[in-house]
């Protein structure tokens, strides 16, 4: 089985979304048996250049070579580890009530007219096979539930973006609070990872049995 883990936090390893999306990686391993992990760092990927946007723009594509090409090879190869991922797991921070910047930039230059996407008349259509993706949230505040103190832009984001290249199997785990002290966080951590096995738990049964 083929994961592909982006994360996308400048703190890394140390980040709560990335402890998260860890859980996330070993159960899947647990239940999928061997596993490669490809790992995509987002936290500081370059916005798309004018070559990218001229294309976009049906504009014709730049002919350059190398690293003239900007973001135009990076665009290819984001998709290339997507197409090859038999699943995806998205490690990232709420930034502003939303995505951060560098899961911005992953997402335009992978979401792509003609590539991962088909503008037609009855709308954009995916292009991509859907296949599961797993995302992982960290947040300061709390965004969900009865406790709920701010608003959420990042879910709903995040879903209709993925659905308009195919990837329709989404799963969202979220570590809220995270500046309530050790407790709170630990408690958190221990409330999605429970929903994380709980949701797996069929899968990891199966390759049991």
């Amino acid at each position: 089985m083929n994961i592909l883990r982006i994360s996308c936090s400048p703190r890394g390893p140390e980040a709560e979304s990335f402890r998260l999306s860890q859980y996330l990686v070993d159960t899947l391993c647990a239940a999928h048996g061997t596993s490669t992990v490809t790992e995509c760092d987002v936290s500081a990927l370059a916005h798309p250049d004018a070559a990218y946007a001229d294309t976009l723009g049906g504009r014709a594509p730049s002919t350059a070579a190398g690293a003239e090409r900007g973001a135009l090879d990076r665009s290819a190869a984001l998709i290339g580890q997507l197409q090859a991922a038999d699943c995806v797991v998205i490690a990232t921070p709420m930034h502003n009530y939303t995505v951060p910047s560098g899961l911005k930039a992953w997402i335009d230059h992978v979401v792509r007219i003609g590539v991962t996407f088909d503008g037609t008349p009855q709308g954009k259509i995916g292009r991509l096979p859907d296949r599961p993706v797993y995302i992982a949230i960290s947040s300061g505040g709390q965004f969900s539930g009865d406790l709920a103190r701010q608003p959420d832009f990042l879910t709903p984001y995040l879903r209709a973006v993925l659905e308009t290249i195919g990837l329709k199997s989404v799963s969202f785990y979220s570590v809220e609070g995270t500046v309530r002290g050790a407790q709170a966080l630990a408690e958190a951590h221990e409330r999605a990872n429970a929903a994380i096995s709980a949701d797996l738990a069929s899968v990891v049964a199966a390759r049991s049995a």
